[in-house]
């Protein structure tokens, strides 16, 4: 059997689990998620506890397992206590500030970056520098810092861009370095 599917999942105080046609609904302080099962996996909720299970021993039904588990957890964890991911903003004159629910940024282009946020998606600046993302819904919240990350990735040798606040930029040496040592 999968061993992360056939973990089981608590639910916390304050949220709840509800089964639907050929899905799964969460609701908590943070919000409300909805997620369709595969064919093949289903879903019981007993108490406080959440299990998945799988009818066949395909190796597909096998994968599913375990990604429909982690979806669900990825649910009730979100509405209960939501998910935070941090970017770096790195280089000279490069800035971003909320407006609304849209994240105006000025990135070494000829013109501002307008970016609207996506429903459930919320942002915060702290010294124009650093984005804090917030949401409920995890897959969301990574595409969203992808987009934005996406509008100016680090480069290796000066590391300039936006990057993921664990992201580590392997950096690189110049042509000036190389020039200098071969002399």
């Amino acid at each position: 059997m999968s061993r992360i599917g056939r973990l089981p999942i608590s639910i916390p105080a304050g949220v709840k689990v509800a089964l639907e046609d050929h899905g799964v609904r969460a609701e908590g302080p943070k919000g409300k998620l909805r997620t369709e099962l595969p064919r093949g996996i289903q879903v019981a909720v007993a108490a406080n506890i959440i299990n998945v299970t799988r009818e066949a021993e395909d190796r597909k039904s096998k994968a599913l397992h375990g990604l429909t588990r982690k979806l669900v957890a990825n649910m009730v964890e979100g509405v209960s206590r939501g998910f935070t991911r941090v970017l770096d903003i790195n280089g000279v004159g490069y800035r971003a500030e909320v407006k609304g629910t849209e994240l105006h940024m000025t990135l070494g282009y000829s013109h501002p970056i307008v970016f609207p946020l996506p429903a459930g998606v919320t942002a915060s600046v702290e010294r124009q520098i650093i984005i804090t993302l917030t949401s409920a819904d995890r897959r969301v919240l990574g595409e969203t810092a992808a987009a934005i990350r996406g509008f100016r990735p680090p480069e290796p040798y000066k590391g300039k861009g936006v990057k993921y606040r664990e992201e580590v930029i392997k950096r690189k040496a110049g042509k000036a370095v190389g020039a200098a040592s071969s002399g």
